[in-house]
């Protein structure tokens, strides 16, 4: 279970291949995410000395979280060749007792969910935000949900002397690359996987390994063991980026490839896993928008629209552009901003902080500028931040940054309304004045024509409003109307959409959907075949 190998006790992962800890020669290490705020040096100094010499006494620095071994070439196809043995064996359970794992996991989860987010405070993430994440799961793997995948996976009929069934079969081997900014909680969803009855390997980012480690080997992996699941079935692996996932493309063993990441590199790498004919499952990018209606409550509207905050704004399904209807967006704005303009930097621990450090800002002041240029007028924010709130030209955090665009027409000229920025920058678009019925047509054009497709939401007291946008919005995986647009939700997808969100595959994403495939199956008794074919 994950068992440390130093004396000072800290976590210590070797690779998990085929139900056996596997060692490596090189190993990656992990720092707190507050010793990197207090003291960014003697952090970096120490990750840098244990990776050259992993037998440093250094490793008993408080600051030092844990290490993960990194995976060779021939490790990752290992990994790949004992999910692969594994698989057929496991997909010939029967599906009740994969189902079995979900409730587990749910349970095991709730009882260590101090530890879970602790994992992932350690790693950066603000404690309200790893809540938020494991208030994810625990809707993913709801009992509501969990019935509502079975029922999907397997569904029989009757039809006089036959027994017809419709089911869904395991694609085999399914490889799961999550990304760095939310790596745990997306390396869960290869729980889904196996449920339908696949086999796994997931890799730990290099960079952010541990908290995935520790959620595969220490959480899933004695779960597996629990119901009698095959070695192999699990198999988790620190790895590079690049060299993990030509491995997975050129190995003719892996089935599917779970990708997310950005959109422009995704979709490069759909095209590549349909030429070698494996299934690209991709969760990329999310331009979410907050469309508010002239009879919203804004006081409600606001608080969801500043959800975008969340996490310094680095996660895909937070909202990014929010339409404004003449008629509320004044007053919209100003809460808006008043929201935005309270929310304060510090330390991951903290149960009131909303924002991560980031660390490339660059970006964020170029689309800035681009916007001020083009005519967009600053509300709030627009600078870097010390921890302890302090405008600063060398912060580490961002403000909250909320900007007026008045007019849709030229809305999509702006950058920061039209691609996903990936910060805490967040523009109001207020369009030109013009009938309900104008407006209407114009916000669900605007929703639909968007390149990517996550999430959106609507705020309204109109049922005509309503009914209006749930018919004609097809864009986009989730459509929320008068609830947070980040909460999750039993039976709703929590990830997936279309576009630049989810290729040329794209839509709600059901992991333990998306890793099987149909299958119809007819058990007939006493039917003749010549009638069967040409009747009687």
């Amino acid at each position: 279970m994950g068992r440390p190998t130093h004396t000072s006790g800290i976590r210590s992962y070797q690779l998990y291949i085929g139900g056996e800890d596997v060692e490596s020669d090189q190993w990656v290490y992990t720092v707190s995410s507050r010793s990197l705020l207090e003291d960014v040096f003697t952090s970096v100094s120490l990750k840098r000395e244990l990776e050259r010499n992993p037998e440093s006494t250094a490793a008993s620095h408080p600051y030092v979280a844990g290490r993960c071994a990194v995976a060779t070439d021939s490790a990752i196809d290992r990994a790949t060749a004992a999910a692969a043995a594994a698989a057929p064996h496991w997909a010939a359970v029967p599906l009740d007792e994969r189902m079995r794992l979900g409730t587990l996991f749910r349970e095991e989860l709730l009882r260590r969910q101090d530890e879970f987010t602790e994992m992932l405070t350690l790693e950066g993430h603000p404690v309200k935000l790893a809540r938020w994440e494991l208030s994810c799961l625990l809707q993913v793997y709801s009992e509501e949900s969990l019935g509502w995948y079975r029922q999907q996976m397997h569904t029989e009929f009757r039809q006089g002397p036959r027994r017809l069934i419709v089911r869904r079969q395991p694609d085999g081997v399914v490889a799961f690359n999550p990304p760095q900014n939310a790596p745990a909680p997306s390396a869960a969803l290869a729980v889904l996987a196996v449920m339908a009855g696949n086999a796994v390997v997931v890799r730990a980012p290099r960079s952010i390994a541990l908290s995935t480690m520790w959620l595969m080997r220490d959480v899933v992996a004695p779960l597996l063991e629990q119901v009698g699941a095959p070695a192999g079935v699990l198999n988790a692996i620190c790895g590079n980026p690049r060299q993990t996932l030509d491995r997975w493309l050129d190995d003719p063993l892996i089935d599917d490839i779970f990708y997310i990441g950005g959109s422009q590199e995704g979709l490069r790498f759909q095209e590549q896993c349909v030429a070698r004919g494996k299934k690209p499952i991709l969760e990329l990018a999310g331009n979410d928008g907050i469309v508010v209606w002239r009879d919203a409550d804004p006081v409600r509207a606001a608080e969801a629209i500043a959800e975008a905050f969340y996490g310094s704004g680095q996660i895909c399904m937070v909202p990014n552009y929010v339409l404004a209807h003449p008629d509320i967006a004044d007053r919209l704005v100003e809460e808006v901003g008043k929201r935005a303009a309270a929310i304060r930097p510090g330390y991951p621990e903290d149960p009131e902080v909303l924002l991560s450090p980031v660390r490339r800002s660059e970006r964020f002041f170029a689309l800035l500028q681009q916007a001020l240029d083009r005519g967009a007028k600053l509300v709030t924010g627009g600078s870097r931040a010390e921890v302890d709130g302090t405008p600063s030209d060398t912060g580490v955090f961002l403000q909250p940054t909320v900007l007026r665009v008045d007019g849709l027409t030229e809305a999509r000229k702006y950058d920061v309304v039209r691609d996903e920025t990936f910060f805490p920058l967040l523009p109001i678009v207020v369009p030109e004045p013009g009938s309900d019925e104008e407006l209407c047509e114009r916000f669900i054009d605007f929703v639909n024509t968007n390149e990517y497709g996550l999430r959106n939401s609507l705020w309204t007291g109109s049922p005509e409003i309503i009914d209006t946008f749930v018919r004609r919005v097809g864009n986009g995986g989730l459509l929320k109307v008068n609830d947070s647009h980040i909460g999750f939700l039993p039976y709703l997808p929590s990830h997936g959409g279309t576009g630049l969100t989810g290729g040329a595959f794209g839509e709600a994403n059901y992991p333990m959907l998306k890793t099987s495939h149909l299958q119809g199956v007819s058990i007939a008794w006493d039917v003749s075949p010549h009638e069967a074919v040409f009747g009687s």
